[in-house]
């Protein structure tokens, strides 16, 4: 389907130009959402007619984006999740989870398709996500996952938790095992010599020598 522009769309082009699409992205995302419309002769002239409102009005939201965009680029956003020993979330973090965690961190305006997130955060650690603000604005806000503030704080200074995890388990088993049985080994080392001598039994009192 060829359709008109009416915002840049990534890797498509820019408002006003005339593209050819797949239907369903079209029918499903593009028109419903305002973000073009079908190119047939009486949109071409509709959208010419008003071409320098449409450019204007792109113009101020791409503004407030680039004012929004300084405080919210570099964010960080702390997610407290349940995970097992390697790593692995007991469910997982989604968009929304996202969207939330902005909002309580004071972050408001962010809706879940500004956030790109190509499947949802399944383990531990730190993750970049890409914030559309705007169809040209951009920023960049960090999701840490962590079991708790304490691992959060870690992996936000570079510690690979788990990795570190794995190290102490590996040291303790290590202590384990060097462990002695049992208190027999604490014994005095007394010299076989002596030893030997204390086993002799004594002689009687009244036995001749």
């Amino acid at each position: 389907m060829e359709i008109i522009l009416l915002e840049r769309i990534e890797k498509l082009g820019g408002i006003g130009d005339v593209v050819t699409v797949k239907n369903g992205f079209a029918r499903n995302y593009l028109l419903p959402n305002n973000k073009a419309l079908r190119a047939n002769e009486a949109n071409r002239k509709l959208f010419e007619a008003n071409r320098s409102k449409i450019e204007a009005d792109n113009a101020e939201r791409r503004g407030d984006a680039e004012g929004r965009a300084k405080d919210i680029d570099g964010k960080q956003v702390v997610l407290i999740r349940q995970a097992s020993n390697t790593g692995q979330l007991y469910g997982s973090v989604s968009v929304r989870d996202i969207v939330d965690a902005l909002a309580e961190d004071g972050v408001t305006g962010v809706t879940k398709a500004m956030v790109e997130l190509e499947r949802p955060i399944k383990s531990l650690g730190l993750v970049d996500v890409k914030v559309k603000l705007h169809p040209e604005v951009a920023v960049t806000v960090g999701v840490n996952v962590a079991r708790s503030p304490d691992e959060a704080e870690m992996q936000k200074q570079g510690i690979d938790v788990i990795a570190a995890m794995f190290e102490e388990e590996q040291a303790e088993a290590v202590a384990t095992a060097l462990e002695p049985d049992s208190e027999d080994e604490f014994e005095d080392a007394t010299p076989p010599s002596v030893r030997a001598a204390e086993e002799i039994p004594a002689a009687d009192e009244g036995e001749e020598a």
